[in-house]
């Protein structure tokens, strides 16, 4: 593990001066920030040694290095997931790999089912905790103390402070609400029962979603500061009497792009 993530770490140096201070995750329908990167340089997944690659629909597969705002960041254009047949390991692959590469500061978003009855499409919601009902966990297996302790503690899964700081920005400056929500990572890839939303409505998750979990343990296994935002592109099911699809997902998240941009350049500007 060590040796995949210098070499992956390597390749990239060898190729850029670059020196990210924040990294950015952007999941389905999101990846359009990666395009505002400016003095970019980018790489295909497929030819940074061990990287894996993204197989949904809106996800590009890149990585791109440049200035966002004026910060230095590096951003995976299209995440991983388990329910893609990848080992849980190789999802969170590429967080170490950005340590490697300086980052202090990581910023995840997601596309997610609204769960929490004030939810409507098109929110943008700050996640607050998780609750890991795919009961899979990338730190399993022999631990490395070079990449982080063996035992993580998750009292505070992500950076509150930093969230609020945002929230606050976004209110006052841009006129964007944010809502507060726990995420239900659901492994996939069919969408959610009826009964299973009952059941995570009992566990009091505001949000559901096949993704952003593991990067979530990884990034604090890394001592990583990190915060994610989701775009509320459906109400899950039983919320509403419809079925849902992917098309509509990316629709929804299609619909919010400036206001989602402007959160994400605020995280990065207040980090």
């Amino acid at each position: 593990m060590l040796t995949k993530v210098e070499k992956a770490s390597q390749y990239i140096k060898d190729k850029t001066d670059k020196k990210p201070i924040i990294g950015l995750i952007l999941g389905s329908g999101l990846g359009y920030i990666a395009d505002k990167i400016e003095e970019k340089k980018e790489f295909n997944y497929d030819e940074i040694p061990f990287f894996p690659t993204s197989t949904v629909k809106g996800h590009d597969g890149k990585l791109v290095l440049g200035k966002l705002d004026g910060v230095s960041v590096v951003a995976l254009k299209g995440r991983f997931h388990a329910y893609e047949g990848l080992d849980i390991k190789k999802i969170t692959f590429p967080i170490y790999v950005m340590k490697n590469l300086g980052i202090k500061g990581l910023i995840l978003t997601n596309a997610s089912g609204g769960i929490n009855r004030t939810f409507n499409p098109g929110d943008i919601v700050a996640n607050t905790d998780y609750i890991n009902v795919s009961f899979r966990n990338p730190l399993i297996g022999p631990n490395y103390e070079e990449l982080g302790q063996r035992f993580v503690p998750m009292a505070e899964p992500i950076d509150i402070n930093w969230a609020n700081r945002v929230i606050k920005e976004c209110a006052e400056k841009d006129n964007i609400s944010i809502k507060k929500g726990t995420y239900a990572w659901y492994l996939g890839p069919n969408y959610e029962t009826p009964a299973e939303i009952k059941m995570f409505e009992k566990f009091h998750a505001d949000l559901v979603g096949m993704s952003t979990m593991p990067e979530i343990i990884a990034a604090n296994h890394a001592e990583i500061n990190v915060i994610a935002f989701s775009a509320v592109t459906n109400m899950a099911s039983g919320i509403l009497p419809k079925k849902l699809n992917h098309s509509e997902v990316i629709q929804i998240a299609d619909k919010i792009k400036p206001q989602f941009e402007q959160v994400v350049k605020n995280a990065i500007k207040l980090f």
